[in-house]
């Protein structure tokens, strides 16, 4: 799905409020994200990613932190924690700490949002047969390689596994190549 298709199912998803977005990258989702959000925050462990978000983010009030995600700890809660195109390089490992995090970082009420790549997308990709968590082989514009943790999950098998980490969520496909979804913690009542 082009850029502009994932653009209009963005537009459709629940982002607002006091907006946290992981894995900012150069910061084109979150253009796309911060006129719908009260207050955004982008998080990347890369400096040279959070450079150019933040010249594309340049005259907004975006905050931005550079950090691991898995070693990071917030320093407050938000209403939406958005990321596109990030839970496919958690390691299946890490996952469980992962949505944890996610846990204590919403608000009361608040929801995880995001895009994904689906399995089909490992028909254009290059695995690493080698390699003891699910890797792919990326051919950067200068030529060289690089090598991703790239776990590819069915959405009816990732709702699933939400489920059995204590989250609500609704995981669908969007079309062969990619999934949308919505989570939030099981509440006590």
């Amino acid at each position: 799905m082009p850029m502009p298709q994932l653009a209009h199912v963005l537009d459709g998803l629940p982002i607002r409020g006091d907006v946290l977005e992981l894995a900012c990258g150069t910061g084109q989702w979150t253009r796309l994200i911060s006129d719908r959000v009260r207050s955004l925050t982008a998080l990347d462990a890369a400096p040279e990613m959070l450079s150019a978000a933040r010249e594309r983010m340049h005259g907004t009030a975006t905050r931005f932190i550079e950090a691991d995600i898995f070693s990071w700890e917030p320093d407050r809660q938000y209403d939406t924690i958005f990321f596109a195109f990030w839970l496919s390089h958690v390691p299946p490992v890490e996952m469980e700490a992962f949505w944890d995090l996610l846990r204590w970082t919403l608000a009361p009420g608040g929801r995880v949002v995001f895009l994904d790549d689906a399995p089909a997308k490992a028909e254009i990709e290059e695995g690493v047969a080698e390699a003891q968590v699910p890797t792919v082989r990326r051919r950067l514009a200068d030529g060289s390689h690089h090598l991703a943790v790239k776990v590819l999950r069915d959405a009816a098998a990732l709702t699933s596994q939400l489920r059995d980490l204590e989250w609500e969520a609704q995981v669908e496909s969007i079309d062969r190549y990619h999934i949308a979804g919505v989570a939030r913690p099981w509440t006590s009542e």
